[in-house]
């Protein structure tokens, strides 16, 4: 998917492109602390709130934001069923889940679910930021610690020297080559696990001597053989087929 970044405010008045955000969480002190926190910085706009998971599909349809700050635990419909809401609309508008749990099962259904990234209540404001920066251009963040635990749950290694520090997406393990799946073909698979290891397209391109449009038709065809939305998806299913 494209990097996607909001030009209907901001371009208008000749700066740039404004990132949409809807804050999604029940508890109000939560959102006016996040309102507080990412609201006019580096041109981000919190253009809605809501207090439940059927409230935030609501906007969502009607102010089709770019970045929805999603809560997991809500009244009515939580998080977790509001992302998968979500996914079956036409809305484009992409989810960081930030929530005080961190468990395993709630980090991969909202990955498998198709959040961009997961990061802790407890993160730092410019991490926040950053994280919805980052997914306004479809680009994977998540908090060091939910990082490490999904580097273990795929069974990899975090990036030497770099730990999981500036919550890149994990490593795919590159100790020994693994044949492609059944259905993919050998240059797919390796663009795939390049993606696994967290590489740009640029990147990828590079490291294959290919252009940026032919990563990304593979990657549109990885999408689609292996069913999966995102990159992050993309990631998690590489490293469970071995990758």
């Amino acid at each position: 998917m494209d990097a996607m970044v909001s030009s209907r405010d901001g371009a208008e008045h000749g700066g740039d492109p404004t990132v949409r955000v809807l804050l999604v969480d029940d508890e109000a002190l939560m959102r006016a602390g996040l309102r507080l926190m990412i609201d006019g910085a580096h041109g981000i706009e919190v253009t809605g709130e809501a207090a439940d998971g059927a409230a935030a599909l609501e906007q969502i349809r009607t102010s089709d934001p770019d970045v929805v700050l999603m809560d997991i635990r809500m009244p009515r419909l939580t998080g977790l069923e509001a992302l998968q809401e979500l996914q079956r609309s036409a809305s484009t508008a992409r989810v960081v889940m930030l929530t005080a749990f961190d468990t395993d099962e709630f980090l991969l259904r909202a990955l498998r679910a198709g959040a961009v990234s997961f990061l802790l209540k407890d993160s730092p404001p410019e991490e926040v930021v950053q994280a919805v920066l980052d997914a306004a251009a479809d680009r994977p963040r998540f908090s060091p610690e939910v990082l490490a635990r999904l580097v273990r749950l795929a069974g990899g290694a975090a990036p030497q020297g770099e730990e999981a520090a500036d919550g890149a997406a994990p490593a795919a393990r590159t100790e020994e080559e693994v044949p492609a799946p059944e259905g993919i073909t050998g240059r797919e698979w390796e663009v795939a696990r390049l993606v696994a290891r967290g590489l740009a397209n640029q990147e990828v391109g590079e490291t294959l001597f290919m252009s940026v449009a032919t990563v990304k038709t593979h990657l549109g065809r990885l999408y689609h053989k292996l069913q999966v939305t995102n990159r992050v998806q993309l990631a998690i299913r590489v490293l469970e087929l071995g990758g």
